[in-house]
């Protein structure tokens, strides 16, 4: 939700990197050739290499621009903002070696100045964004530049945008009032409540609003077109925001279609290269891993026919992208008696009601007596999920992506299933490691509909570098 203060801010930082990497590169230059007595690899005199990089340095803060990092959900999320600072500087120092090369001029007389410029604009460019980021949070404690707001709506998104934006220090915004359902606003918040959207408009001045955020509209177009030219009178911002998440979720793009604006909504980010990145990835990871794994794998496979005698696989079928069925490898934890019907059908026929209304409900038991003690150490370790690496190669699986589910499980939730199956399943992902078995399976979905909605490549590193310490800690495997 952009403002003029987050633009004003956004141009802060531009400024603000341009002069912190002119200053990593002159230290650069200076410790190398005034404090290093070493020989050149050739003499550029520093009046030539400053006039060099300030011609090239707005080619660097472009692309910063392109990572994203002038946008309010680059620069509010700390670590987030970090990684892409690495990238940035990486992709501009080659930027000026490749232009060394294009032009075959030397732009760094010794090579060692090319390790003092990356290592010092990365470190440089994060200090100063940490000090700006500071000193914004500290305006906002005493009030200064941030945006009083109003939200207009009757859905959840209401008191969720209030809730997410309560601490001011933080976001820049103040909620100072709602005009909906009392329920709305959160208890305790000090927000003044506006049953009706008329009396809210005209207290827009004593309230001193500078933004309305409105979550709903309403069947009256003469209601809404009031609510907009309230705004536009006394020239504050407006905002819309869809308070149903299937319209701001996933990838949309806007453009213009009989002078309309015509808003596409994709369900989920992975269309088009983000999808093909991923393939690529999964590909050439799963391979390393199979060849890095196979004497786990050789191992194991002996162990299982020693101690769990009969097959040493059990292949389940599933359902993957688009409900597509697959055959999901794992090694068999459980006795070779079962597996081949439902669960509950089979905790039945051992006469455990109980255990059949247990799965029924959440998708799990606790204690599955069908499982041995060598499937009890294989799952307890997750080590029963390692040929599904072989799905992944396949193109069954991906790395990470939500649960491939049963085909019965299709019934439970149909609107919700197919959401999910606009991607390719995954062996790990986010529900596994936010709490994995521990989750209820209504949980499960809202997190693997979180997922398939707001995916990027460094949410799925994010997941993967989680799901090896959820492993080594065993935390809620089943």
């Amino acid at each position: 939700m952009p403002t003029r203060n987050t633009k004003f801010y956004s141009l802060i930082l531009i400024l603000g990197d341009f002069f912190v990497l002119l200053a990593a590169f002159t230290v650069a230059y200076v410790l190398r050739v005034q404090y290093d007595n070493r020989p050149l690899v050739a003499p550029v005199y520093a009046l030539d290499y400053l006039q060099t990089v300030l011609t090239l340095l707005p080619f660097w803060i472009i692309t910063f621009a392109f990572l994203g990092l002038y946008s309010a959900g680059v620069y509010n999320r700390r670590l987030f903002e970090w990684s892409r600072i690495f990238v940035g500087t990486f992709v501009g120092i080659l930027l000026l070696i490749g232009w060394e090369f294009a032009t075959n001029k030397t732009l760094f007389p010794a090579r060692l100045i090319v390790v003092y410029a990356f290592v010092g604009s990365f470190l440089l460019v994060v200090v100063e964004r940490e000090i700006l980021r500071f000193v914004r949070s500290l305006l906002y404690r005493f009030g200064r530049g941030i945006s009083r707001v109003l939200i207009i709506g009757n859905s959840e998104a209401t008191r969720d945008i209030a809730q997410s934006l309560a601490d001011t220090a933080k976001s820049g915004y103040q909620i100072v009032a709602i005009a909906g359902p009392k329920r709305l606003v959160p208890v305790e918040s000090g927000i003044k409540h506006f049953p009706s959207t008329d009396k809210a408009l005209e207290n827009i001045e004593a309230l001193r609003i500078t933004t309305i955020i409105q979550t709903d509209l309403y069947d009256s177009e003469d209601r809404n077109q009031r609510i907009l030219a309230a705004a536009q009178s006394r020239h504050i911002q407006y905002n819309f925001i869809p308070g149903e998440a299937e319209f701001y979720a996933g990838k949309n793009t806007v453009d213009v279609f009989l002078g309309y604006p015509l808003i596409t909504i994709h369900q989920t980010p992975l269309i088009g290269w983000g999808e093909i990145l991923k393939r690529i990835f999964d590909s050439v990871f799963s391979l390393l891993l199979i060849i890095v794994l196979s004497p786990v794998y050789l191992i194991l496979i002996v162990l299982q026919l020693i101690l769990n005698p009969g097959p040493v696989f059990y292949i389940s079928k599933r359902l993957s992208r688009f409900s597509d069925p697959i055959d999901l490898i794992k090694f068999r934890s459980m006795s070779s008696k079962y597996g081949k019907k439902d669960a509950a059908e089979e905790f039945r026929e051992m006469g455990r009601e109980d255990l059949a209304q247990e799965y029924e409900r959440e998708r799990k038991v606790e204690n599955d007596p069908r499982i041995t003690r060598f499937g009890k150490f294989l799952r307890d370790t997750s080590l029963d999920e390692l040929p599904q690496l072989f799905n992944v190669l396949r193109g069954d699986l991906s790395l990470v992506g939500p649960r491939p589910i049963l085909p019965q499980e299709v019934t439970f939730n149909p609107s919700r299933t197919a959401l999910l199956h606009s991607v390719r399943s995954g062996v790990t992902g986010l529900w596994q490691v936010s709490g994995r078995s521990n989750l209820d399976f209504n949980e499960r979905i809202e997190l693997e509909l979180y997922y398939a909605r707001n995916w990027s490549f460094w949410l799925d590193i994010k997941i993967l570098f989680k799901t090896i310490a959820v492993v080594i800690r065993r935390t809620g495997a089943k």
